[in-house]
């Protein structure tokens, strides 16, 4: 674990607090720069010259606080990071693998997300067709909210909700979306379709 500087008011303090802030603003925009988990007070003090120094492309402090304040609101929040857009074949083994990707890029639990990229996902594998092609985006609305939305060439395929018995092992997929979102439809396209729902937060 890399020291702490001494004393809140050294050139080596206002730097490690202001690549935090840094830090912070980029990865709200999903953006993890390497160079931004130096040691930053041993990487400040290696050098009298290099004390004002952010390690992110010889940038200063200055610099580095301009960069913050562009990245965040007035209010203190920051910008939504970009969508998280993903294209894979639907195929029952590409699941689990796209739960965790939608886990780390909203970085918090997420049951109800992973559940919609689930079912959406099940649903071209079981009425479109193993191996289909598919585009999964889940993106942050204004606020606390999550659009999930997964795309499929096969625009007649439409998605009927359908009355399941006790004993059925499947048929809960639609009715699964309408417990856990606040909203969901079907976007019909020149080629294909986009099922969509939209989540009130992540969890």
């Amino acid at each position: 674990m890399p020291p702490q500087p001494s004393s809140p008011g050294s050139g080596v303090y206002d730097t490690t607090l202001c690549v935090e802030g840094l830090r912070d603003a980029l990865a709200a925009h999903g953006i993890k720069l390497p160079s931004l988990r130096v040691d930053l007070p041993s990487f400040a003090a290696a050098s009298q010259a290099s004390a004002g120094l952010v390690a992110l492309g010889n940038c200063n402090t200055a610099t580095a606080r301009k960069l913050t304040a562009a990245l965040s609101w007035g209010d203190g929040r920051v910008p939504s990071p970009p969508p998280l857009d993903l294209d894979l074949l639907a195929v029952p083994e590409a699941v689990p693998g796209l739960r965790r990707t939608v886990r780390r890029y909203l970085g918090a639990p997420c049951s109800g997300v992973q559940l919609c990229v689930t079912e959406l996902v099940s649903n071209v594998i079981r009425h479109v067709g193993v191996g289909t092609l598919v585009r999964v985006r889940v993106a942050r609305m204004d606020g606390d909210g999550i659009r999930v939305e997964v795309s499929d060439p096969a625009g007649r395929a439409l998605p009927v909700s359908l009355p399941a018995t006790p004993d059925d092992e499947t048929g809960r997929g639609l009715t699964l979306l309408d417990a856990v979102t606040v909203r969901w439809g079907v976007e019909q396209g020149a080629v294909g379709k986009t099922v969509w729902c939209e989540l009130a937060e992540a969890e």
